[in-house]
């Protein structure tokens, strides 16, 4: 009897037990993907595993002793359980997690005080969640466009700033404000998983259903009586803006596996865009009506199939309209076109946990597009007087169909010390169809009013033949990405990337990353970082259009030098005979990329301040221009070379780019009451080529097109935070200060005869002037009123918002003339927006 009973107490004590639980946010919703490592008093390695879709996770044939476990997911704060094992089975644990507010993924853990050594994450990051957004003061609601300007212009591709919603790249967002979790701008810069780094990238993250129902609705309101006038206006414009925008969300059914997020936002802003010019009538300063609606609904619905799976389905729709546009600055309100978009996009969505190791989830997004643009003044041409005015028939009607699928396929594997990512991603396959009429009626080019007056353009634009066109646009990547821990002090992550795009015959576009991150002492107060990637650049539909409709058969582009007016051609000469404009890629052309690498510290201060210190350096390789190939020769520049066509634009691989920045931050909790970042940049940028389109100012001189390029800001400094003095009130602050860009100095003639007055001065770079800084300063006061005594943030409540932009009344221009010819020579001509308000409410439950 004694031996069998010290046989069942060994039994006992070799017996292993599991933890087991759940992850969730503040509502009540699972978090998908987190981190969970398990660490123990004896030392054996950490383990690592993720929750699987329904938030759990769990952790098998653990002996008895002392653990701890750390929880960690983006856009929440780090949780940390302590908990000791013994015989019996511990009941499931339940963690919720705090969303994080304003912050870098740095941040500290309020639990342990150190610092992150993920390599992955990096020390320039800026996520805003949902309560920093709401005390932020933000125009109009646009939380995109807000974060746009924390971007760098170097790392842009040639489409511009790419949109990731929930893991997908797409060409739009999709959902309205309040129904945007977060949003990270330079989140992991050398993920392999995207195509562009990090600081060109907005990554968006919207909400999830819940299993309570919760709202939120807010009206904002802009009335011109509470704004300043415009330096360059002689009277305020009467404007008004009027949005109307929310989200219900909560359970779709019994049984609790499924959800719905109902967003939508209506828009109704009669503004006024300010024309500032001169004619031979004099000078013409006017507000002019420019109403524009907007309406965006979206509909999602999620379902939990079993313990691991779930499906998402949504439906997006978006229709806008412009009354007016292309009418400001130089341009006179006979310009005027009425734009018209409407948009459908179908999403789905799904997500499983294969095994305790193994995530897979794929997006399917597929959607329609139709844009129409009609000139409210036809059968005119155009006039152009450079920098002085541009008045006629706009002449920029054209049709435009787009038929889309996005689609990504992504696994994740975790085991150990290495957790593993790989999928393809479909950022554009799409057919394109278009019915160009721009451009019709012509357009006389005259340097000066004297020439205007004299009747002697420069130049004669023309379009004629067949505007339609349908093309196809593809493009895919395929990527792996590694991130593993060598030691719990030292991160590394390292992965490859394949870009791939039709009518481009460069097939051999593998991209490496690299990032890492280490904490030379235990105590993790300071952590060092460093990375580098190889980013290819993509083409986008407008170049390859370009090429299909500008053969010489189809659409006729025709280019005249020094025409008659109004008749630009001699009685008897038919346009039809004259020579055509020609577009076509380089022989062997290659897509272009981008070599990025920094090295960064970060020290902490305190608790909640972290310092940081980050190098970012970019080169440009084999970057997209434009050349004419056919234009006239020096030094006599008597006439083009093939007589029989007109401008050969030549798309090519030749152009160059270096940039370098240092950035310096603090953030954290800057006082007892401010929580926030401020973030100085030093940072110079040179390059020679103004994009894919962009011609020089003599193709046969690239001599001097090596400069400042037009993005290069010399200085910045931005503050963004929210303060909080007392519990009355909250008040929200952005601050920037900047200073100026370059802009060139031309003759304003056409001296090399190609049709493009873009001449500059003997021995004149590009670029080689600067204009002016600017200094901006908004606030958000935040007044909230709870209308239950429970003190939880998803109570219902009703909030009030008073936003100043431009508090200071600062005026910041934003256009100086290098245009030796204008009378507005060395000058400035427009600026951004004067002092504006924007009233808010907003009741959330």
């Amino acid at each position: 009897m004694p031996i069998l009973l010290l046989l069942m107490l060994a039994g006992l004590a070799n017996a292993s037990v599991e933890i087991a639980g759940s992850v969730q946010d503040p509502a009540g919703a699972a978090i998908a993907g987190a981190t969970v490592t398990l660490s123990d008093a004896a030392g054996i390695p950490p383990v690592t595993t993720a929750t699987d879709l329904t938030g759990r996770f769990r952790f098998a044939g653990l002996p008895s002793g002392a653990y701890q476990l750390r929880v960690e997911s983006t856009g929440f704060k780090a949780g940390v359980v302590k908990l000791k094992l013994g015989t019996k089975q511990p009941t499931p644990l339940r963690i919720m997690l705090s969303i994080a507010d304003l912050k870098e993924e740095i941040t500290v853990s309020g639990e342990t005080g150190r610092l992150s050594t993920e390599a992955g994450e990096n020390v320039d990051t800026v996520a805003l969640d949902r309560k920093a957004m709401r005390g932020l003061p933000i125009l109009g609601n646009d939380i995109i466009g807000a974060a746009s300007e924390l971007l760098s212009s170097a790392a842009l591709g040639t489409g511009g700033a790419s949109i990731v919603v929930d893991g997908m790249e797409t060409s739009e967002t999709g959902v309205t404000a309040s129904a945007i979790q977060e949003v990270r701008i330079n989140q992991n810069p050398y993920s392999a998983e995207y195509s562009r780094p990090g600081r060109s990238r907005i990554e968006v993250i919207t909400k999830a259903g819940t299993k309570e129902f919760h709202g939120e609705f807010n009206f904002l309101f802009r009335d011109s009586i509470f704004d300043a006038r415009n330096a360059f206006a002689e009277e305020r414009p009467q404007e008004r803006r009027k949005i109307f925008e929310g989200n219900l969300t909560g359970p779709a059914g019994k049984g609790g596996r499924s959800s719905f997020v109902i967003s939508g936002n209506h828009e109704e802003e009669n503004l006024q865009s300010l024309v500032f010019a001169l004619t031979p009538s004099g000078q013409v300063r006017a507000n002019v009506p420019q109403p524009q609606r907007q309406n965006e609904w979206n509909g999602k619905y999620s379902r939990q199939i079993g313990n691991a799976h779930t499906i998402a389905l949504r439906y997006e729709f978006q229709d806008e309209s412009v009354k007016a546009q292309n009418v400001g600055g130089f341009n006179l309100e006979e310009t005027a076109a009425d734009f018209t978009n409407r948009q459908h996009h179908l999403y789905f969505n799904y997500r499983g946990s294969l095994t305790p190791h193994l995530v897979h989830e794929f997006a399917l997004r597929g959607g329609r597009h139709n844009a129409n643009t009609i000139s409210r003044l036809r059968g005119q041409p155009s006039i152009v007087v450079l920098d002085s005015f541009t008045g006629g028939g706009a002449q920029a009607d054209q049709r435009s169909t787009e038929n889309h699928v996005q689609f990504t396929d992504t696994t994740l594997w975790t085991r150990g010390k290495h957790m593993v990512k790989f999928g393809l991603s479909v950022p554009d396959w799409s057919r394109r169809g278009s019915s160009d009429h721009t451009n019709a009626d012509g357009t006389f080019y005259f340097s000066s009013l004297a020439d205007y007056q004299r009747q002697t353009p420069y130049s004669y634009a023309v379009q004629r033949g067949d505007g339609y066109l349908a093309l196809w646009q593809k493009e895919v990547g395929l990527f792996v990405q590694d991130d593993f821990k060598l030691r719990p002090n030292l991160s590394l992550s390292a992965g490859l990337r394949y870009d791939w795009q039709n009518h481009l015959s460069d097939h051999n576009n593998f991209a490496p990353r690299f990032a890492l991150a280490w904490a030379p002492d235990k105590s993790r107060k300071m952590v060092l970082r460093g990375g580098a990637g190889i980013f290819y650049d993509r083409t986008g539909e407008r170049p390859i259009a370009d090429i299909l409709r500008f053969d010489g058969y189809h659409l006729l582009r025709l280019l005249l030098s020094n025409p008659g007016y109004p008749n630009p051609l001699p009685p008897g000469a038919a346009l039809e005979s004259q020579p055509a404009n020609l577009v076509r890629f380089a022989p062997g052309l290659r897509a272009p990329y981008l070599a990025q690498w920094s090295f960064g510290a970060e020290r902490q201060l305190s608790k909640a301040l972290a310092l940081s210190a980050t190098y970012t350096a970019v080169r440009g390789i084999k970057m997209f221009r434009s050349l004419d190939r056919n234009a006239p020769a020096p030094p006599l520049y008597a006439g083009r070379p093939d007589p029989a066509i007109g401008t050969l634009r030549e798309i090519e691989g030749s152009g160059r780019l270096a940039s370098q920045s240092l950035d310096l931050g603090l953030r954290g909790s800057l006082t007892r009451h401010f929580k926030g970042q401020a973030q100085y940049t030093y940072a110079s940028a040179w390059n020679d080529t103004g994009g894919i389109s962009a011609l020089p100012a003599d193709s046969h001189d690239l001599s001097r097109e090596w400069a400042h390029a037009p993005f290069d800001m010399r200085h910045r400094f931005s503050l963004m935070g929210v303060l909080r003095p007392e519990k009355l009130f909250n008040l929200g602050v952005r601050a920037t200060l900047n200073t100026g860009t370059p802009y060139g100095l031309t003759t304003g003639r056409d001296d090399n005869r190609d049709g493009i007055a873009a001449d500059r001065p003997a021995g004149v770079a590009r670029n080689s002037m600067r204009g002016f800084g600017s200094a901006n300063l908004d606030f958000r006061w935040t007044r909230e009123f709870r209308l239950t005594k429970d003190a939880k943030d998803d109570g219902p409540a009703v909030a009030l918002n008073v936003d100043a932009f431009n508090v200071l009344n600062h005026v910041n221009y934003t256009t100086v003339v290098g245009n030796m010819m204008s009378p507005y020579f060395g000058l400035p001509t427009a600026a951004k927006a004067a002092r504006r308000i924007q009233l808010g409410l907003q009741f959330k439950f």
